[in-house]
């Protein structure tokens, strides 16, 4: 049986950054998060063991975060944004359609390292995690992720989105 007290402590921090990193914002955040650990013990039964508990969690905290977009009217494409927002500086854009298939086309358009490294940092990964999947050094992972938000960020500075 999982204990989820014990989850809590372990992914509480890593589901909030990940959760401030795409809201910008502390307090829906830390809403985001406490939703998503009722989701959690909700659907205990239900989770059969197909992906790790932290996907499993991170999952819930970004679904729950779509939800709340399409609530807002910010998204109203069906299409998993979760897997392809970059952190920009311009929050209010970033929930835009437009700017989200800019993104997507842009990321598509990267090699096959760079794009999966920058869809599992999207995800939650850690480095460490990345570094271990893509067969790369820790550091790398880093440099590859912040090198292709930069290019995606520059280039959306260029079209105009501001």
């Amino acid at each position: 049986m999982i204990d989820i007290e014990q989850l809590y402590r372990k992914y509480r921090q890593g589901i909030f950054n990940h959760l401030y990193w795409l809201t910008h914002d502390p307090d829906l955040s830390e809403d985001l998060l406490q939703e998503t650990f009722l989701q959690a013990i909700k659907g205990l039964r239900a989770y059969r063991g197909g992906s790790t508990v932290k996907t499993w969690l991170f999952s819930i905290a970004r679904h729950l975060w779509i939800g709340h977009l399409r609530k807002k009217r910010l998204i109203v494409a069906d299409a998993d944004i979760g897997s392809i927002v970059v952190a920009v500086d311009y929050e209010t854009e970033l929930h835009h359609k437009e700017i989200i298939e800019r993104i997507f086309t842009l990321v598509e358009s990267k090699d096959d390292r760079s794009r999966v490294i920058f869809l599992l940092r999207a995800e939650g990964y850690s480095y460490h995690e990345i570094a271990e999947r893509v067969k790369v050094s820790e550091s790398s992972a880093r440099v590859i992720n912040f090198r292709t938000r930069k290019w995606i960020k520059g280039i959306l500075e260029k079209e105009g989105y501001r």
